[in-house]
């Protein structure tokens, strides 16, 4: 009797006969190559690069339909992909979920399967035909695949990508706008959500920052900047033949000048006060005499000269310190409290007064230990500031509120 040998599928002896080639080609040098042979070489592998990721997906896509990894307790196909290759979970999940989507997008399949689409080309192509309204006619569906893969022939993944957006204005022009405008409300909606700025002191004079901004005020930042930045407004304001700096400092200048251009007017306020920066600096130094920092409401440090500089142009409020450092001024307003005395206290107090809280001055409110219906006047001695949640518990008559001799204040519940 005749034993039958197991036939191999014409993929698995294919994959292995490349395996042995490729096995062939580790020692082999390439030092020999001549330029043409180099260049053609080259784009024959990149090729042959989407050749083999489109045979992995589809390959991917069937052991995940088989459940291969079950036997061993995995949990899913791309997570024994991960385990077995030492990839990223991600990476994998991305091979298996590429052999799925080319099992519907049959046109991007072949064109990846002969090497005429890039791999990025073809996942900007199932991307943008996926994002289409829903409903469709599947004919449509059809001609906006064949659009973008005929116009891969001559762009890339990024302009593919912009193309995409355009898709209905050469299927369905009829749908175009209003669908353009539903998903500009989307994005908008999502990049709003999305915003972030983040600041990090660095203990040295310089605080670094990263942020994320929605497309149109990013484009109103940039415009400003450029304008701060471009040569004829150097030269208006430094004078001519300054140093050329490079682009990422000039735009870092222009983004300082930027802030110091606001004026206080248009800031909001906080906790009634405007939101300018306030300064701390002893009289002496202001007239030139001494040389001692400033210090800001913020907790940073200054120094003297621009400490100088920003009480001549008006940039800062200047709280001006006498010898015993009593507050000499710190500007002068009409009605109670003013803003000089939220400036003060902001000073004095240097937060929330209740112990225990770190909320900062420009977020408090200004608190009449003794109320003003009661008799208590509106000045320094019978104030102090309170966060929000403890300004609250101050007027709830549920909670009792103890002053300290260190001008602290505590709260406890009522019996």
């Amino acid at each position: 009797m005749t034993a039958m040998t197991t036939p191999h599928h014409q993929v698995v002896e294919a994959t292995a006969r490349m395996r042995g080639i490729a096995d062939a080609l580790v020692e082999a040098s390439v030092w020999s190559m001549s330029a043409p042979e180099a260049a053609s070489t080259l784009l024959e592998l990149g090729r042959l690069k989407a050749q083999v990721i489109e045979l992995e997906a589809r390959v991917a896509a069937r052991a995940d339909e088989v459940e291969v990894g079950t036997e061993v307790g995995a949990t899913s196909t791309s997570n024994w992909l991960a385990h077995r290759t030492r990839q990223t979970r991600s990476a994998a999940a991305r091979t298996v979920h590429l052999g799925h989507d080319l099992a519907t997008y049959e046109l991007v399949r072949t064109s990846l399967a002969r090497g005429d689409l890039r791999p990025e080309q073809a996942d900007v192509i199932i991307r943008s035909v996926k994002a289409l309204p829903a409903g469709l006619d599947p004919e449509l569906l059809i001609k906006a695949e064949e659009h973008l893969v005929a116009a891969a022939e001559e762009h890339d993944a990024k302009r593919l990508t912009i193309l995409g957006r355009r898709l209905l204005e050469v299927i369905a022009p009829e749908l175009a706008d209003q669908h353009e405008s539903d998903l500009l409300e989307r994005e908008e909606a999502k990049a709003a959500q999305a915003c972030r700025l983040t600041m990090s002191d660095d203990g040295h004079g310089k605080v670094h920052g990263r942020f994320t901004l929605p497309a149109l005020q990013a484009a109103e930042l940039k415009k400003m900047l450029l304008g701060l930045a471009a040569p004829k407004h150097l030269a208006a304001t430094h004078g001519p033949g300054m140093e050329r700096r490079s682009g990422p400092e000039r735009m870092g200048r222009a983004f300082c000048e930027l802030i110091e251009r606001i004026s206080a007017k248009e800031l909001p306020q906080v906790g009634g006060r405007d939101a300018t920066i306030v300064v701390t600096i002893d009289h002496d130094t202001l007239l030139g005499r001494l040389d001692k920092a400033g210090v800001l409401d913020t907790g940073e440090r200054i120094s003297p000269a621009a400490a100088r500089r920003l009480a001549c142009t008006a940039k800062i409020i200047p709280a001006v310190l006498g010898a015993d450092s009593q507050v000499l001024d710190v500007g002068r307003a009409r009605r109670f409290f003013t803003k000089a005395q939220l400036t003060a206290m902001s000073l004095r107090d240097g937060g929330c007064v209740t112990e225990g809280c770190d909320w900062p001055p420009w977020m408090c409110h200004a608190h009449h230990w003794t109320r003003w219906t009661d008799g208590g006047a509106s000045d320094l001695d019978n104030a102090g500031l309170l966060c929000p949640r403890h300004h609250a518990r101050a007027h709830d008559p549920t909670y009792e509120m103890a002053k300290h001799h260190n001008g602290k204040v505590s709260f406890t519940r009522r019996q």
